[in-house]
């Protein structure tokens, strides 16, 4: 129960919150973040297209880049450099998509859509 208990201090805090309304979205924004993590590391569970969105960025930094220095260099020109990032792009988003599905199968992912 020690996850409930931190979840409602972060929503305390929300509601104690005094200032401008940019400033609410942000903390609410950051909130949000925090019990994300909370419940992804205490608990394994994740909402929709959570993988699929932290995939898509290491898919493109670590497959894309080296693919696109490889196509840059075996071309001869390294502004072939940008054909790497959308390949990368695909490859995480398939890996994504898996774990997403197995999180789902698992019963592990929440009915929320991750932003």
């Amino acid at each position: 129960m020690a996850q409930a208990r931190k979840i409602n201090e972060i929503t305390s805090n929300i509601n104690k919150f005094q200032g401008t309304d940019s400033e609410l979205i942000k903390q609410i924004t950051s909130a949000q973040a925090a019990i994300i993590k909370l419940l992804e590391q205490e608990l394994q569970l994740v909402p929709q297209n959570h993988y699929q969105l932290q995939w898509l960025i290491l898919g493109m930094a670590a497959f894309g880049i080296p693919l696109g220095i490889a196509f840059g260099i075996a071309l001869g020109n390294l502004a072939f450099l940008g054909i790497g990032l959308p390949i990368g792009m695909g490859l995480g988003i398939a890996v994504g998509t898996l774990k997403d599905k197995k999180a789902l199968e698992e019963g592990r992912q929440l009915d929320w859509v991750a932003k």
